[in-house]
């Protein structure tokens, strides 16, 4: 990061993004070098590729609160960061297909890794990685299409109240992990199964959830873009998620109980519900969430 700065602070005399804008040359070599190191890095934060492989590893060793916030809060940050970054790259640098490709890797990888896990938070730590690559297709089209910005923060609002109420639902649990020890839960624990699968069915993009209202956003916004190829990408990767997903739903209602069910207290479980409800309100009022966010911007005018 600190070395893709360097670079471009000595391209164009400063580090601020108005001041890049307007000073960055349009084909410089070392312009492609700190662009490169810097998305590189941004990566990092967001669990995107290359540099993923921590996020599952995080979200299955940490305690679970910790791994809800820091399999979030970074993604959010890394992911505005390199929007408002590549807003202000010349096209020569060859971001926007950098991102595309970019978004169908992380996605793809995301979701397949997620299919043969056995530990629940660590499935939800490469599913955080797959959010990744979905929202990295508005980075493709910005510039192209005027839902690229609105369909990013919408997207970012539908991950987390999802993540967080599926994480909650982990902390509820005692940090149980093992998929096979949510076989009956709707049995032992209705509200609680009730709230994973609303979540995990948004995560997926079922409607009328607010993942559905995020996902068709960012499809428009590709296809926008002339990307629809990558829109093609994210439907398939859509479709995939069912099934790791439904691995975990499916022994929650039609299987038994091994074991008694604990739960930690009211506290957890009240903000999994709040998040539980949030989910469904705001995929119900996902038309006009995404018109108030269609005045949003990346950079000062």
């Amino acid at each position: 990061m600190l070395i893709g700065v360097a670079l471009l602070f000595g391209l164009a005399g400063t580090t601020t993004l108005s001041g890049l804008r307007d000073g960055l040359p349009d084909d410089a070599a070392a312009l492609i070098v700190g662009a490169a190191l810097i998305v590189a890095a941004l990566a990092f934060k967001m669990g995107s590729l290359p540099a993923h492989a921590w996020m599952p590893d995080f979200a299955q060793g940490a305690p679970a609160p910790v791994a809800a916030f820091v399999t979030t809060v970074p993604k959010i940050g890394g992911l505005v960061a390199l929007a408002r970054l590549v807003s202000v790259l010349p096209d020569t640098v060859g971001w926007r297909p950098l991102a595309a490709l970019l978004a169908a890797a992380t996605m793809t990888l995301g979701n397949l890794a997620a299919l043969w896990q056995e530990d629940v938070r660590r499935l939800l730590g490469w599913s955080a990685v797959s959010q990744t690559g979905y929202a990295l297709m508005a980075l493709a089209a910005l510039g192209r299409s005027a839902l690229a910005i609105p369909s990013l923060m919408y997207f970012l609002l539908a991950y987390v109240v999802a993540n967080i109420a599926a994480f909650g639902v982990v902390v509820e649990l005692r940090g149980r992990t093992d998929r096979a020890s949510y076989a009956g839960l709707a049995r032992a624990r209705p509200m609680l199964a009730i709230s994973l699968v609303i979540a995990f069915l948004s995560l997926i993009g079922i409607p009328p959830l607010v993942g559905f209202g995020a996902k068709l956003a960012l499809f428009t916004a590709a296809i926008e873009a002339d990307y629809g190829w990558l829109a093609i990408v994210a439907a398939a990767n859509t479709v995939v998620s069912i099934f790791y997903y439904a691995r975990v739903m499916a022994p929650a209602y039609f299987d038994d109980a091994t074991a008694p069910v604990p739960v930690l207290g009211r506290w957890a479980a009240s903000a999994t519900y709040v998040l539980t409800a949030t989910i469904i309100v705001a995929g119900i009022a996902a038309e006009p969430v995404l018109e108030s966010l269609r005045g949003a911007w990346l950079l000062p005018r």
